[in-house]
Protein backbone atom coordinates (compact mmCIF):
# COMPACT_ATOMS: atom_id res chain seq x y z
CA UNK A 1 0.00 0.00 0.00
CA UNK A 2 2.68 2.08 1.15
CA UNK A 3 4.61 2.12 -2.37
CA UNK A 4 1.38 2.17 -4.52
CA UNK A 5 1.02 5.64 -3.31
CA UNK A 6 4.57 7.02 -2.80
CA UNK A 7 5.67 5.25 -6.24
CA UNK A 8 2.69 5.54 -8.55
CA UNK A 9 3.22 6.69 -11.87
CA UNK A 10 2.13 10.13 -12.08
CA UNK A 11 2.51 11.45 -16.09
CA UNK A 12 2.37 14.93 -16.72
CA UNK A 13 2.49 15.42 -12.46
CA UNK A 14 -1.18 15.66 -12.81
CA UNK A 15 -2.16 14.49 -9.11
CA UNK A 16 0.56 16.84 -7.87
CA UNK A 17 -1.21 19.58 -9.43
CA UNK A 18 -4.58 18.51 -8.66
CA UNK A 19 -3.71 18.42 -4.90
CA UNK A 20 -1.53 21.97 -5.01
CA UNK A 21 -4.49 23.55 -6.64
CA UNK A 22 -6.67 22.20 -3.98
CA UNK A 23 -5.12 23.87 -1.35
CA UNK A 24 -4.85 27.01 -2.92
CA UNK A 25 -8.00 26.88 -3.73
CA UNK A 26 -9.32 25.71 -0.46
CA UNK A 27 -7.19 27.84 1.82
CA UNK A 28 -8.69 31.73 0.17
CA UNK A 29 -11.64 30.53 -0.06
CA UNK A 30 -11.63 29.96 4.05
CA UNK A 31 -10.13 33.35 4.34
CA UNK A 32 -12.77 35.17 2.53
CA UNK A 33 -15.61 33.53 4.53
CA UNK A 34 -13.42 35.00 7.56
CA UNK A 35 -12.76 38.56 6.12
CA UNK A 36 -16.64 38.63 4.94
CA UNK A 37 -17.35 38.19 9.19
CA UNK A 38 -18.53 34.82 8.89
CA UNK A 39 -18.06 33.01 11.73
CA UNK A 40 -15.97 29.52 12.35
CA UNK A 41 -18.93 27.54 11.38
CA UNK A 42 -19.79 29.46 8.18
CA UNK A 43 -15.72 29.38 7.32
CA UNK A 44 -15.90 25.39 7.44
CA UNK A 45 -18.76 25.08 5.55
CA UNK A 46 -16.67 27.41 2.78
CA UNK A 47 -14.10 25.62 2.78
CA UNK A 48 -15.91 22.15 2.79
CA UNK A 49 -17.73 23.44 -0.17
CA UNK A 50 -14.91 24.69 -1.72
CA UNK A 51 -12.93 20.94 -1.97
CA UNK A 52 -16.45 19.50 -3.10
CA UNK A 53 -16.18 22.10 -5.87
CA UNK A 54 -12.20 21.43 -6.37
CA UNK A 55 -12.69 17.20 -5.69
CA UNK A 56 -16.36 16.56 -7.25
CA UNK A 57 -16.01 18.28 -11.07
CA UNK A 58 -14.79 15.69 -13.27
CA UNK A 59 -16.21 16.49 -16.35
CA UNK A 60 -14.01 15.92 -19.46
CA UNK A 61 -13.87 19.32 -21.00
CA UNK A 62 -12.77 22.82 -19.11
CA UNK A 63 -16.42 24.32 -20.31
CA UNK A 64 -18.60 21.58 -18.81
CA UNK A 65 -16.08 21.88 -15.11
CA UNK A 66 -17.39 25.50 -15.05
CA UNK A 67 -21.08 24.92 -15.84
CA UNK A 68 -21.13 22.34 -13.54
CA UNK A 69 -19.63 24.25 -11.12
CA UNK A 70 -21.55 27.30 -11.52
CA UNK A 71 -24.42 24.58 -10.63
CA UNK A 72 -23.38 23.83 -7.74
CA UNK A 73 -25.02 26.32 -5.65
CA UNK A 74 -27.91 25.52 -7.23
CA UNK A 75 -28.20 22.11 -6.40
CA UNK A 76 -26.82 22.72 -2.66
CA UNK A 77 -28.74 25.69 -1.52
CA UNK A 78 -32.54 24.38 -1.48
CA UNK A 79 -30.83 21.27 0.17
CA UNK A 80 -28.80 23.27 2.68
CA UNK A 81 -32.01 24.94 3.37
CA UNK A 82 -34.46 21.76 4.02
CA UNK A 83 -31.56 19.93 6.00
CA UNK A 84 -32.21 23.13 8.87
CA UNK A 85 -35.30 24.12 8.31
CA UNK A 86 -36.07 20.20 8.94
CA UNK A 87 -33.53 20.24 11.94
CA UNK A 88 -36.45 20.04 14.91
CA UNK A 89 -38.24 17.88 12.96
CA UNK A 90 -36.50 14.45 12.89
CA UNK A 91 -38.59 11.68 11.09
CA UNK A 92 -38.49 14.50 8.25
CA UNK A 93 -35.60 15.24 8.38
CA UNK A 94 -34.30 11.23 8.28
CA UNK A 95 -36.59 10.87 5.29
CA UNK A 96 -35.43 13.79 3.31
CA UNK A 97 -31.84 12.61 3.89
CA UNK A 98 -32.73 8.99 2.61
CA UNK A 99 -34.66 10.84 -0.85
CA UNK A 100 -31.01 12.71 -1.51
CA UNK A 101 -28.73 10.03 -0.87
CA UNK A 102 -31.44 7.88 -3.74
CA UNK A 103 -31.93 10.71 -5.89
CA UNK A 104 -27.96 11.29 -5.64
CA UNK A 105 -26.93 8.22 -6.79
CA UNK A 106 -29.97 7.64 -9.50
CA UNK A 107 -28.23 11.12 -10.76
CA UNK A 108 -25.01 9.18 -11.85
CA UNK A 109 -26.59 7.81 -14.89
CA UNK A 110 -26.02 11.51 -16.62
CA UNK A 111 -22.50 11.27 -16.74
CA UNK A 112 -20.26 13.20 -14.67
CA UNK A 113 -22.25 16.07 -13.99
CA UNK A 114 -25.04 14.15 -12.72
CA UNK A 115 -22.59 12.68 -10.19
CA UNK A 116 -20.81 15.98 -9.48
CA UNK A 117 -24.54 17.10 -8.48
CA UNK A 118 -25.42 14.26 -6.63
CA UNK A 119 -22.19 14.09 -4.29
CA UNK A 120 -22.74 17.87 -4.02
CA UNK A 121 -26.47 17.61 -2.72
CA UNK A 122 -25.65 15.27 -0.43
CA UNK A 123 -22.58 16.64 1.22
CA UNK A 124 -24.46 19.73 2.08
CA UNK A 125 -27.24 17.57 3.81
CA UNK A 126 -24.48 16.07 5.88
CA UNK A 127 -22.46 19.25 6.22
CA UNK A 128 -25.61 20.80 7.72
CA UNK A 129 -26.16 18.01 10.21
CA UNK A 130 -22.14 17.84 10.73
CA UNK A 131 -22.57 21.46 12.32
CA UNK A 132 -25.79 21.53 13.29
CA UNK A 133 -27.16 23.78 10.91
CA UNK A 134 -30.75 25.96 11.93
CA UNK A 135 -32.73 28.34 9.44
CA UNK A 136 -31.16 30.92 11.95
CA UNK A 137 -27.61 30.29 10.39
CA UNK A 138 -29.02 29.78 6.59
CA UNK A 139 -28.12 33.72 5.34
CA UNK A 140 -24.44 33.00 6.73
CA UNK A 141 -23.91 29.34 4.77
CA UNK A 142 -25.69 30.44 2.26
CA UNK A 143 -22.89 33.16 2.01
CA UNK A 144 -20.24 30.51 2.67
CA UNK A 145 -21.48 28.37 0.25
CA UNK A 146 -21.55 30.89 -2.19
CA UNK A 147 -18.36 33.01 -1.57
CA UNK A 148 -16.38 29.61 -1.59
CA UNK A 149 -17.71 28.11 -4.76
CA UNK A 150 -16.74 31.36 -6.34
CA UNK A 151 -13.06 31.47 -4.87
CA UNK A 152 -12.49 28.12 -5.99
CA UNK A 153 -13.64 28.69 -9.56
CA UNK A 154 -11.27 31.83 -9.53
CA UNK A 155 -8.49 29.55 -9.03
CA UNK A 156 -9.86 26.59 -11.01
CA UNK A 157 -10.74 28.42 -14.00
CA UNK A 158 -8.82 31.48 -13.70
CA UNK A 159 -5.19 31.51 -11.82
CA UNK A 160 -4.47 28.16 -12.73
CA UNK A 161 -6.45 26.18 -15.33
CA UNK A 162 -3.98 23.80 -16.30
CA UNK A 163 -6.42 21.26 -18.33
CA UNK A 164 -7.01 23.88 -20.78
CA UNK A 165 -3.67 22.77 -22.36
CA UNK A 166 -4.72 18.78 -22.38
CA UNK A 167 -6.90 16.85 -24.68
CA UNK A 168 -10.31 16.36 -23.36
CA UNK A 169 -10.71 13.60 -20.67
CA UNK A 170 -11.82 10.21 -22.12
CA UNK A 171 -14.72 9.48 -19.84
CA UNK A 172 -16.71 5.41 -20.68
CA UNK A 173 -20.14 5.83 -20.24
CA UNK A 174 -21.09 3.02 -17.91
CA UNK A 175 -22.88 -0.33 -19.15
CA UNK A 176 -26.81 0.43 -20.22
CA UNK A 177 -29.40 -1.49 -19.76
CA UNK A 178 -33.03 -0.57 -19.31
CA UNK A 179 -35.43 -0.33 -16.27
CA UNK A 180 -33.77 -2.09 -13.13
CA UNK A 181 -30.66 -3.62 -15.01
CA UNK A 182 -29.32 -0.20 -15.15
CA UNK A 183 -26.54 0.18 -12.80
CA UNK A 184 -27.21 3.54 -11.44
CA UNK A 185 -30.79 2.68 -10.65
CA UNK A 186 -29.80 -0.80 -8.77
CA UNK A 187 -27.71 1.17 -6.82
CA UNK A 188 -29.41 3.82 -5.80
CA UNK A 189 -32.62 1.49 -4.52
CA UNK A 190 -29.72 -0.27 -3.09
CA UNK A 191 -27.77 2.65 -1.46
CA UNK A 192 -31.35 4.09 -0.14
CA UNK A 193 -31.44 0.69 1.78
CA UNK A 194 -28.51 0.72 2.96
CA UNK A 195 -28.56 3.99 4.14
CA UNK A 196 -31.87 3.53 5.46
CA UNK A 197 -29.98 0.81 7.49
CA UNK A 198 -27.24 3.15 8.39
CA UNK A 199 -29.32 6.44 10.06
CA UNK A 200 -31.58 3.76 11.87
CA UNK A 201 -28.39 1.42 13.29
CA UNK A 202 -26.54 4.73 13.42
CA UNK A 203 -29.17 6.68 16.04
CA UNK A 204 -29.23 3.61 18.30
CA UNK A 205 -24.75 4.37 18.26
CA UNK A 206 -25.40 7.79 19.16
CA UNK A 207 -28.21 10.48 18.74
CA UNK A 208 -25.95 13.08 18.16
CA UNK A 209 -23.25 11.60 15.09
CA UNK A 210 -25.79 8.86 13.35
CA UNK A 211 -24.77 10.69 10.12
CA UNK A 212 -21.08 9.28 9.83
CA UNK A 213 -23.10 6.14 9.56
CA UNK A 214 -24.73 7.26 6.65
CA UNK A 215 -22.12 9.59 5.28
CA UNK A 216 -19.96 6.21 5.68
CA UNK A 217 -22.64 3.94 3.31
CA UNK A 218 -22.50 7.00 1.01
CA UNK A 219 -18.95 7.04 0.30
CA UNK A 220 -18.61 3.20 0.02
CA UNK A 221 -21.02 3.63 -2.75
CA UNK A 222 -19.32 6.24 -4.63
CA UNK A 223 -17.40 5.05 -7.94
CA UNK A 224 -18.73 1.04 -7.79
CA UNK A 225 -20.52 -0.50 -10.31
CA UNK A 226 -20.80 -4.09 -8.58
CA UNK A 227 -21.03 -6.17 -5.29
CA UNK A 228 -17.09 -6.92 -5.22
CA UNK A 229 -16.32 -3.61 -5.29
CA UNK A 230 -18.45 -2.02 -3.14
CA UNK A 231 -17.67 -4.79 -0.55
CA UNK A 232 -13.83 -3.98 -1.19
CA UNK A 233 -14.09 -0.24 -0.80
CA UNK A 234 -16.18 -0.82 2.71
CA UNK A 235 -13.26 -2.78 4.04
CA UNK A 236 -10.99 -0.20 2.67
CA UNK A 237 -13.12 2.64 4.53
CA UNK A 238 -12.77 1.06 7.84
CA UNK A 239 -9.04 0.24 7.46
CA UNK A 240 -8.70 3.92 6.24
CA UNK A 241 -10.44 4.80 9.29
CA UNK A 242 -8.76 3.19 11.93
CA UNK A 243 -5.14 4.27 10.94
CA UNK A 244 -6.78 7.70 10.43
CA UNK A 245 -8.09 7.55 14.28
CA UNK A 246 -4.77 5.67 15.93
CA UNK A 247 -2.82 9.35 13.67
CA UNK A 248 -5.26 11.33 15.54
CA UNK A 249 -4.33 10.11 18.73
CA UNK A 250 -0.81 11.25 18.15
CA UNK A 251 -1.60 14.39 16.06
CA UNK A 252 -4.76 15.93 16.62
CA UNK A 253 -5.83 15.97 19.83
CA UNK A 254 -2.97 16.83 22.14
CA UNK A 255 -3.59 20.27 19.74
CA UNK A 256 -6.42 20.75 21.62
CA UNK A 257 -7.65 22.76 18.61
CA UNK A 258 -4.95 25.13 18.38
CA UNK A 259 -5.61 27.60 15.25
CA UNK A 260 -2.29 27.93 13.51
CA UNK A 261 -0.94 24.34 14.04
CA UNK A 262 -4.20 22.65 13.13
CA UNK A 263 -4.53 25.28 9.86
CA UNK A 264 -1.35 23.82 8.48
CA UNK A 265 -2.22 20.13 9.48
CA UNK A 266 -5.72 20.85 7.66
CA UNK A 267 -3.16 21.78 4.57
CA UNK A 268 -1.73 18.97 4.97
CA UNK A 269 -4.91 17.13 5.21
CA UNK A 270 -6.61 18.57 2.01
CA UNK A 271 -2.87 17.88 -0.14
CA UNK A 272 -3.36 14.35 1.24
CA UNK A 273 -6.97 13.39 0.22
CA UNK A 274 -6.34 14.85 -3.20
CA UNK A 275 -3.11 13.12 -4.16
CA UNK A 276 -3.91 9.93 -2.65
CA UNK A 277 -7.38 9.54 -4.43
CA UNK A 278 -6.79 8.51 -7.37
CA UNK A 279 -4.34 5.55 -6.16
CA UNK A 280 -5.34 4.40 -2.92
CA UNK A 281 -9.19 4.88 -1.36
CA UNK A 282 -7.45 3.64 2.35
CA UNK A 283 -5.21 6.39 2.35
CA UNK A 284 -7.43 8.99 0.89
CA UNK A 285 -10.05 7.97 3.88
CA UNK A 286 -7.08 8.32 6.15
CA UNK A 287 -6.60 11.87 5.19
CA UNK A 288 -10.24 12.54 5.35
CA UNK A 289 -10.48 11.14 8.87
CA UNK A 290 -7.01 13.49 10.00
CA UNK A 291 -9.10 16.49 8.32
CA UNK A 292 -12.64 15.49 10.26
CA UNK A 293 -10.64 15.65 13.67
CA UNK A 294 -8.89 18.72 12.74
CA UNK A 295 -12.14 20.34 12.23
CA UNK A 296 -13.85 18.72 15.41
CA UNK A 297 -10.59 20.56 17.19
CA UNK A 298 -11.41 23.67 15.81
CA UNK A 299 -15.19 23.39 16.77
CA UNK A 300 -13.75 22.27 20.40
CA UNK A 301 -15.52 18.58 21.10
CA UNK A 302 -12.58 16.46 20.34
CA UNK A 303 -12.07 14.06 22.52
CA UNK A 304 -10.86 10.38 22.40
CA UNK A 305 -14.27 9.16 22.73
CA UNK A 306 -15.73 10.88 19.69
CA UNK A 307 -12.96 8.97 17.45
CA UNK A 308 -14.05 6.05 18.91
CA UNK A 309 -17.62 6.39 18.16
CA UNK A 310 -16.13 8.14 14.54
CA UNK A 311 -14.56 4.21 14.37
CA UNK A 312 -18.36 2.57 15.56
CA UNK A 313 -20.40 4.77 13.10
CA UNK A 314 -18.24 3.99 10.12
CA UNK A 315 -18.42 0.59 11.14
CA UNK A 316 -22.33 0.51 11.16
CA UNK A 317 -22.08 2.48 7.50
CA UNK A 318 -19.61 -0.30 6.16
CA UNK A 319 -22.45 -3.14 7.74
CA UNK A 320 -25.26 -1.28 5.75
CA UNK A 321 -23.83 -0.80 2.60
CA UNK A 322 -22.53 -4.44 2.41
CA UNK A 323 -25.83 -5.94 3.38
CA UNK A 324 -27.30 -3.29 0.65
CA UNK A 325 -24.95 -5.07 -1.84
CA UNK A 326 -25.73 -8.08 -0.98
CA UNK A 327 -29.39 -8.09 -1.09
CA UNK A 328 -30.62 -5.65 -2.33
CA UNK A 329 -31.32 -5.97 -6.26
CA UNK A 330 -27.15 -7.22 -6.39
CA UNK A 331 -25.29 -5.97 -8.93
CA UNK A 332 -22.62 -8.71 -10.06
CA UNK A 333 -19.06 -8.65 -10.14
CA UNK A 334 -19.24 -10.81 -13.05
CA UNK A 335 -21.75 -8.91 -15.27
CA UNK A 336 -19.71 -5.77 -14.38
CA UNK A 337 -16.35 -7.25 -15.26
CA UNK A 338 -17.76 -9.29 -18.27
CA UNK A 339 -19.00 -5.55 -19.45
CA UNK A 340 -16.30 -3.55 -19.52
CA UNK A 341 -13.80 -6.19 -20.65
CA UNK A 342 -15.92 -6.40 -23.86
CA UNK A 343 -15.85 -2.79 -24.71
CA UNK A 344 -12.19 -2.88 -24.02
CA UNK A 345 -12.03 -5.33 -26.42
CA UNK A 346 -13.90 -3.34 -28.89
CA UNK A 347 -12.03 -0.43 -28.58
CA UNK A 348 -8.78 -2.45 -29.09
CA UNK A 349 -10.53 -3.19 -32.62
CA UNK A 350 -11.57 0.26 -32.97
CA UNK A 351 -8.10 1.54 -32.14
CA UNK A 352 -6.43 -0.85 -34.62
CA UNK A 353 -8.86 0.12 -37.48
CA UNK A 354 -8.27 3.60 -37.21
CA UNK A 355 -3.96 2.84 -36.85
CA UNK A 356 -4.57 0.90 -40.21
CA UNK A 357 -6.70 3.48 -41.62
CA UNK A 358 -3.93 6.16 -40.75
CA UNK A 359 -1.19 3.50 -42.65
CA UNK A 360 -3.15 2.86 -45.83
CA UNK A 361 -2.92 6.86 -46.46
CA UNK A 362 -6.57 8.26 -44.80
CA UNK A 363 -6.00 12.18 -43.90
CA UNK A 364 -9.12 11.95 -41.25
CA UNK A 365 -8.01 8.96 -39.16
CA UNK A 366 -6.92 9.74 -35.99
CA UNK A 367 -6.89 6.81 -33.50
CA UNK A 368 -5.33 8.89 -30.42
CA UNK A 369 -8.93 9.49 -28.92
CA UNK A 370 -9.58 6.00 -29.42
CA UNK A 371 -6.19 5.14 -27.33
CA UNK A 372 -7.17 7.27 -24.43
CA UNK A 373 -10.74 5.99 -24.23
CA UNK A 374 -9.24 2.04 -24.14
CA UNK A 375 -7.09 3.50 -20.91
CA UNK A 376 -9.76 4.73 -19.05
CA UNK A 377 -11.69 1.50 -19.78
CA UNK A 378 -8.91 -0.32 -18.52
CA UNK A 379 -9.12 1.43 -16.19
CA UNK A 380 -12.53 0.44 -15.50
CA UNK A 381 -11.85 -3.17 -15.68
CA UNK A 382 -8.77 -3.40 -13.25
CA UNK A 383 -11.13 -1.28 -10.67
CA UNK A 384 -13.73 -3.97 -11.68
CA UNK A 385 -11.80 -6.92 -10.91
CA UNK A 386 -9.71 -5.58 -7.73
CA UNK A 387 -12.28 -7.99 -5.72
CA UNK A 388 -10.78 -10.52 -7.17
CA UNK A 389 -7.21 -9.99 -6.49
CA UNK A 390 -7.45 -8.82 -3.08
CA UNK A 391 -5.72 -10.65 -0.81
CA UNK A 392 -8.81 -11.64 1.50
CA UNK A 393 -10.09 -12.95 -1.53
CA UNK A 394 -10.06 -16.61 -0.52
CA UNK A 395 -10.32 -18.10 -4.47
CA UNK A 396 -6.94 -18.45 -5.60
CA UNK A 397 -7.99 -19.69 -9.25
CA UNK A 398 -10.16 -16.77 -9.87
CA UNK A 399 -7.70 -14.49 -8.75
CA UNK A 400 -4.88 -15.55 -11.06
CA UNK A 401 -7.34 -15.38 -13.95
CA UNK A 402 -8.38 -12.28 -13.11
CA UNK A 403 -4.42 -11.34 -12.80
CA UNK A 404 -3.99 -13.08 -16.29
CA UNK A 405 -7.23 -11.00 -18.21
CA UNK A 406 -5.17 -7.62 -17.02
CA UNK A 407 -1.98 -8.89 -17.89
CA UNK A 408 -3.24 -9.64 -21.66
CA UNK A 409 -5.09 -6.75 -21.53
CA UNK A 410 -2.37 -4.62 -21.00
CA UNK A 411 -0.22 -6.31 -23.44
CA UNK A 412 -2.86 -5.23 -25.71
CA UNK A 413 -2.71 -2.12 -25.35
CA UNK A 414 0.92 -1.67 -25.23
CA UNK A 415 0.73 -3.26 -28.87
CA UNK A 416 -2.12 -0.64 -29.78
CA UNK A 417 0.19 2.28 -28.28
CA UNK A 418 3.10 0.82 -30.59
CA UNK A 419 1.06 0.80 -33.73
CA UNK A 420 -0.12 4.24 -33.31
CA UNK A 421 3.25 5.06 -32.58
CA UNK A 422 4.20 3.67 -36.21
CA UNK A 423 1.36 5.17 -37.54
CA UNK A 424 1.90 8.77 -36.60
CA UNK A 425 5.09 8.24 -38.65
CA UNK A 426 4.78 10.56 -41.61
CA UNK A 427 7.07 8.18 -42.94
CA UNK A 428 5.40 4.67 -42.66
CA UNK A 429 4.26 2.87 -45.32
CA UNK A 430 1.29 0.74 -46.13
CA UNK A 431 1.71 -2.96 -46.26
CA UNK A 432 -0.27 -5.32 -47.93
CA UNK A 433 -0.55 -7.73 -45.52
CA UNK A 434 -1.76 -5.03 -42.64
CA UNK A 435 -5.24 -5.30 -44.58
CA UNK A 436 -5.27 -9.32 -43.24
CA UNK A 437 -4.02 -8.54 -40.41
CA UNK A 438 -6.54 -5.83 -39.08
CA UNK A 439 -9.39 -8.51 -40.85
CA UNK A 440 -7.79 -11.55 -38.10
CA UNK A 441 -8.37 -8.89 -35.21
CA UNK A 442 -11.37 -8.05 -35.66
CA UNK A 443 -12.79 -11.70 -35.61
CA UNK A 444 -10.80 -12.47 -32.92
CA UNK A 445 -12.25 -9.39 -30.75
CA UNK A 446 -15.62 -10.77 -32.40
CA UNK A 447 -15.17 -14.56 -31.27
CA UNK A 448 -13.80 -13.62 -27.90
CA UNK A 449 -16.82 -10.99 -27.62
CA UNK A 450 -19.34 -13.92 -28.65
CA UNK A 451 -17.59 -16.83 -26.18
CA UNK A 452 -15.94 -18.68 -29.64
CA UNK A 453 -12.27 -19.66 -30.23
CA UNK A 454 -12.53 -20.90 -33.89
CA UNK A 455 -11.71 -17.23 -35.35
CA UNK A 456 -8.50 -16.65 -33.00
CA UNK A 457 -5.00 -16.75 -34.93
CA UNK A 458 -1.65 -16.75 -32.82
CA UNK A 459 1.02 -15.75 -35.68
CA UNK A 460 4.31 -17.67 -34.94
CA UNK A 461 7.25 -15.43 -35.67
CA UNK A 462 7.05 -11.61 -35.39
CA UNK A 463 7.85 -9.88 -38.61
CA UNK A 464 10.36 -7.14 -39.05
CA UNK A 465 7.96 -4.47 -40.39
CA UNK A 466 7.04 -2.53 -36.98
CA UNK A 467 3.53 -2.37 -37.68
CA UNK A 468 3.28 -5.73 -38.36
CA UNK A 469 4.87 -6.93 -35.39
CA UNK A 470 2.43 -4.69 -33.35
CA UNK A 471 -0.17 -6.72 -34.93
CA UNK A 472 0.73 -10.26 -34.54
CA UNK A 473 1.56 -9.41 -31.19
CA UNK A 474 -2.01 -8.27 -30.41
CA UNK A 475 -3.28 -11.43 -32.04
CA UNK A 476 -1.17 -13.31 -29.76
CA UNK A 477 -2.10 -11.53 -26.91
CA UNK A 478 -6.28 -11.76 -28.17
CA UNK A 479 -5.59 -15.86 -28.54
CA UNK A 480 -4.25 -15.75 -25.06
CA UNK A 481 -6.85 -14.70 -23.59
CA UNK A 482 -9.76 -17.00 -24.99
CA UNK A 483 -8.16 -19.33 -21.89
CA UNK A 484 -9.02 -17.07 -18.87
CA UNK A 485 -11.86 -15.57 -20.19
CA UNK A 486 -13.73 -18.91 -21.60
CA UNK A 487 -13.98 -20.56 -18.27
CA UNK A 488 -16.51 -23.59 -17.88
CA UNK A 489 -19.94 -22.25 -16.19
CA UNK A 490 -19.44 -22.62 -12.59
CA UNK A 491 -16.02 -21.59 -12.56
CA UNK A 492 -16.53 -18.25 -14.12
CA UNK A 493 -13.67 -15.39 -14.36
CA UNK A 494 -15.44 -13.37 -11.16
CA UNK A 495 -18.11 -14.79 -8.98
CA UNK A 496 -22.11 -14.09 -9.81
Amino acid sequence: MLKRVFVAPDPGRARLRFATRAVLGIGPAVMVCLLAGQSLVGAVTGGLAALLALFTVTDPTVRGQAVTTALLPVVGVPVLAAAAELHDHPVARDLTFLAVVGVGVYARRWGPRGHSLGVFAFMTFFVAQFLHATPDRLPELYAAVLLSVLVAAAVRFGAWCYERRLPPAAVPAPPTGTGLARVTTRQAVAATAGAGFALVAGQLVSGQRWYWAVGATWWIFVNTASRGETLVRGFRRVLGTVIGIGLGFLVTVPLHGAPVPTAVLVAVAVFGIFYTAAVSYTWMMLWVTLLAELLYGLLGVLSPGLLALRLAETGVGALGAALAVLFVLPVTTHATTDAWIQRALRCVHACTAEAAARLAGSATADPAPRVAELEQLLGRVRLSVAPLVHPLNPMPARKARARRVVALLDDCAREVRGLVAVAADPEASHDARLAAACWRVEAAVEALTAGRTDALHRPTEPPAEPALAHLHGLERALADLAEPLHTPKGSRLVGA
